[in-house]
C-alpha cells in the first residue's frame, strides 16, 4: 500500500479543486511519509468553510505513541472497526492534495520494490483521509493524526499490489468532507477505485550506494 507520496510545496494551502495550483520551475517537491505532518483539508462547520490543518500521518500505537500504526484504513470497513468508526460517522474526514504516489511490489526474495505512479496530467488529485484527536499522557496538547483510506487497485496498479489510495473525484470532495449534509453511506460510496486515466507507472530509481 501507499507509504509515500509527493506534492508541490505551493499546494499546501490549496482548499478548492477549482483553485489554480501555482507552480514554478523552482517550486520544491515535498515528500510525505508516515510520521510527517500533512496539510489536511477539512470542513470547519463552525466557520462554514474549508481550512487546512497540519496532522501527523499515522495514528499512535497503543503502547508507543511515537510509532505510527495504523497509517491506512480500508474503505470497506471504515464505518465498522472501532478505531475508525466514530471518526468517520462524526465527519472527521479530510483530503490531502498529491502529485505522485508510491506503491510497493513484493519480490520473490522478500524485498520490496518501490514503484512511482504519476497521473501526469496536471490535475489536482485528492487523497481521502480520516483523522482523530488523541490525548497523550505527558504531552501538553492533543495530537491530531490521520490515516489514508485505501480501495482495491486499478487494473494498472493491480500489476504490483492489491490496494491503492482512495482518490476522490472533483465532485465528491464536498460529500467526503461533509459539506452538503450527505449521510455517512454517501461519504463511504465515494471511496472507489479510480479507473480510466492514463497514468504513468515505473520502478523508483535506486539510490546509489555510498562509496566505502
Amino acid at each position: 500500500m501507499c507509504g509515500k507520496f509527493t506534492a508541490q510545496a505551493s499546494w499546501r494551502r490549496v482548499v478548492e479543486f477549482s483553485q489554480p495550483l501555482t507552480e514554478s520551475p523552482d517550486d520544491q517537491i515535498v515528500t510525505y511519509r508516515p510520521m510527517t505532518m500533512l496539510p489536511v483539508i477539512i470542513f470547519d462547520k463552525e466557520a462554514g468553510k474549508r481550512s487546512v490543518v497540519p496532522m501527523r500521518w499515522g495514528f499512535p500505537h497503543r503502547s508507543n505513541p511515537n510509532r505510527p500504526e495504523p497509517i491506512h484504513v480500508r474503505s470497506e470497513t471504515i464505518d465498522e472497526k472501532p478505531t475508525f468508526r466514530d471518526a468517520f460517522l462524526n465527519g472527521q474526514r479530510g483530503i490531502v492534495v498529491m502529485q505522485t504516489f508510491n506503491e510497493g511490489k513484493e519480490l520473490p526474495n522478500g524485498k520490496t520494490e518501490q514503484w512511482t505512479i504519476n497521473p501526469g496530467d496536471g490535475v489536482p488529485r485528492g487523497f481521502a483521509f480520516l483523522w482523530r484527536r488523541f490525548e497523550i499522557a505527558g504531552q501538553p496538547a492533543p495530537l491530531l493524526a490521520c490515516v489514508m483510506a485505501t480501495v482495491p487497485p486499478s487494473a494498472l496498479i493491480a500489476q504490483i499490489t492489491d490496494r491503492m489510495p482512495a482518490i476522490l473525484e472533483a465532485e465528491d470532495w464536498a460529500t467526503w468532507l461533509g459539506e452538503n449534509d450527505a449521510p455517512p453511506a454517501a461519504a463511504k460510496a465515494v471511496l472507489k477505485t479510480m479507473e480510466g486515466v492514463r497514468w504513468q507507472m515505473a520502478p523508483e530509481p535506486r539510490k546509489p550506494k555510498p562509496p566505502r
